[in-house]
């Protein structure tokens, strides 16, 4: 394929940045949107300019490094996190637009790489168990409902990618919030700190100056790792309970 590509170029957090033209030829449809950065790379620095800067790492749809906004959809037009979207889901002659994630909570560091660094702060307020030490106690000791150890793991697959930022039109952090909440809460290991976490954390996302959420519902929907609108609504249920027991 022969493909446009209008890419966010920016050097520094201090530049202005803005969009600059490329063209790239013999893309195969079986790369991956990552793969085809390379390429663009590979060609840029052979030609003695600035390759692109972007966040990657595993490449494996693990991690959430990657992340960039394709098109105008975080991640492109497939639910799933940039580095396992595949180039066939474009064709020959389109033109990719792809800029960084945008919120006021993660500013641009270079090209297409942010600093995501709220999210590990959101976590150190409250992303954590008392974890005792010693012998450690027999499996299954404590039984779980299955019902809440479903939904633990469900939203304990959260990657942190920031995906869910990016695709809400307030930039609101509410859906990695509520799963992080949500996982642990679930839990009787989460349960000494079930009022503290909530919280703090909330505390945090809101200092962090993400927006609030407005239940639009873009979050779930660019989320690679399905985690479920209802999460939300947990965590504002466990924020009521945490104020009217404080």
């Amino acid at each position: 394929m022969k493909l446009k590509l209008k890419i966010w170029r920016q050097k520094d957090a201090a530049d202005k940045g803005g969009i600059v033209d490329y063209e790239l030829d013999e893309v195969s449809e079986d790369m991956s949107f990552l793969e085809m950065l390379d390429t663009l790379n590979e060609k840029l620095t052979l030609d003695g300019q600035d390759p692109v800067a972007f966040d990657h790492d595993c490449r494996e749809g693990i991690c959430g490094s990657c992340g960039v906004v394709i098109n105008g959809e975080a991640h492109g037009p497939v639910q799933t996190t940039t580095c396992q979207l595949q180039m066939r889901s474009f064709k020959d002659g389109d033109e990719i637009v792809i800029e960084p994630w945008r919120s006021r909570a993660f500013p641009v560091i270079k090209d297409l790489v942010v600093d995501r660094s709220s999210f590990d702060r959101i976590i150190g307020a409250g992303g954590f168990i008392t974890a005792p030490t010693g012998v450690a106690p027999e499996a299954h000791a404590t039984p779980v409902p299955k019902a809440d150890a479903d939904e633990a793991f469900n939203n304990a697959t959260c990657i942190g990618c920031g995906a869910c930022v990016a695709s809400c039109p307030n930039g609101a952090a509410m859906l990695f919030t509520s799963a992080k909440v949500t996982h642990l809460n679930l839990l009787p290991q989460g349960g000494p700190e079930r009022e503290s976490r909530v919280i703090n954390m909330v505390g945090q996302m809101d200092a962090e100056g993400f927006g609030g959420c407005t239940n639009t519902g873009n979050c779930t929907l660019a989320c690679p790792k399905e985690i479920p609108f209802t999460s939300i609504a947990n965590l504002n249920k466990e924020y009521r309970r945490a104020l009217s027991k404080g």
